[in-house]
């Protein structure tokens, strides 16, 4: 990856301005964030106010995209206007041999752009078939077809992946040198988010089995 690949996501208003060392500006790392999350939160600005939504999002390309009800206060405060997108992963508890050098162990995202709506209907049909499958692959398939009413009532937004950073942090603790000597135990206690097996509606139909993308899955 060119230099030029590495530093084009990030601005003025991306870039970390605090441990700096754990920000990432290429499009690898960020990406590799996003795909992992799909729970985001947008920040926007209602009637002058800020407010946030946490909403599903997907990524497809260099776009980024969440959607909710065509008639949502918050999804029309969002059009034409800046927001920024942000996940966030945690992945473990770090203690250290004192109170101010504990930390966490994460993974965290952070886009900024203007949202757009998706206008289209074959497009904004094509974008929620991705959502769907983004989570589990082969599940849009075996759905009832969506209806022109329930896509009517959808609205699919999306920003441009341009202006961005990743932000992470991993490995042991960080004490001051002579801390290093105190009897005190530190480590890592890392943390996880894994899916379980999958449990029945208990309206299922009589002998409608498990679909195979669901079997797939990785459990635990």
């Amino acid at each position: 990856m060119s230099q030029d690949q590495m530093i084009e996501l990030k601005t003025d208003r991306s870039r970390l301005r605090r441990a700096h060392e754990r920000g990432s500006y290429d499009r690898a790392t960020l990406y590799s964030v996003l795909d992992a999350m799909p729970l985001a939160h947008i920040s926007y600005v209602m009637d002058g106010k800020p407010s946030q939504l946490p909403t599903l999002q997907w990524r497809e390309g260099d776009h980024v995209y969440w959607h909710g009800s065509a008639a949502s206060r918050a999804l029309r405060a969002m059009e034409g206007k800046d927001v920024c997108l942000s996940v966030t992963m945690m992945d473990g508890y770090v203690l250290a041999r004192s109170a101010m050098h504990h930390s966490a162990n994460f993974r965290s995202a952070m886009v900024f752009g203007v949202a757009e709506k998706v206008m289209d209907e074959a497009a904004k049909a094509a974008r929620l078939k991705a959502m769907v499958d983004s989570i589990l692959p082969g599940r849009w398939d075996s759905l009832r077809a969506m209806n022109d009413q329930e896509l009517k009532a959808t609205a699919v937004m999306r920003i441009p992946i341009e202006e961005a950073s990743a932000k992470i942090r991993s490995g042991g603790p960080k004490d001051d040198e002579e801390d290093y000597a105190l009897p005190i135990w530190a480590g890592v206690v890392p943390m996880q988010t894994v899916l379980q097996p999958p449990v029945p509606d208990d309206r299922n139909l009589d002998g409608v089995a498990m679909p195979d993308h669901l079997s797939r899955i990785r459990i635990g």
